[in-house]
């Protein structure tokens, strides 16, 4: 019974992620990233936030796809796709971080 509700958990996680990745792709509701969140209102106002929703939105989407590995992984009761899981997490912060140092060059070269 706990590996449903496990599953059903992560599931559940895995889809507001995916939808919070649309909202983001689509620009949709608030910008949740931490440049815009950190930002002054007046920074927030002059910076073009389009490479900021795109790099949530993918970040968004590689944790549902974590989310969704790890569904899988309880429900199945596999060892191995834990290896998956935490593979897309390192994956995913490596992209932040060189996408966030990538958006910070090219915003001082404008």
């Amino acid at each position: 019974m706990g590996r449903i509700i496990g599953t059903i958990v992560l599931s559940v996680f895995a889809i507001v992620s995916f939808i919070l990745s649309y909202r983001q792709y689509n620009e949709i509701g608030a910008l949740l990233n931490n440049a815009y969140l950190y930002a002054s209102e007046q920074e927030r106002k002059k910076m073009n936030k389009k490479p900021y929703f795109r790099q949530s939105s993918i970040v968004f989407l590689l944790i549902g796809v974590a989310f969704s590995i790890l569904a899988v992984d309880m429900l199945l009761k596999t060892k191995w796709l834990v290896f998956c899981s935490i593979s897309v997490a390192v994956a995913t912060i490596i992209y932040a971080v060189i996408s966030s140092a990538k958006i910070q060059k090219e915003n001082k070269d404008h």
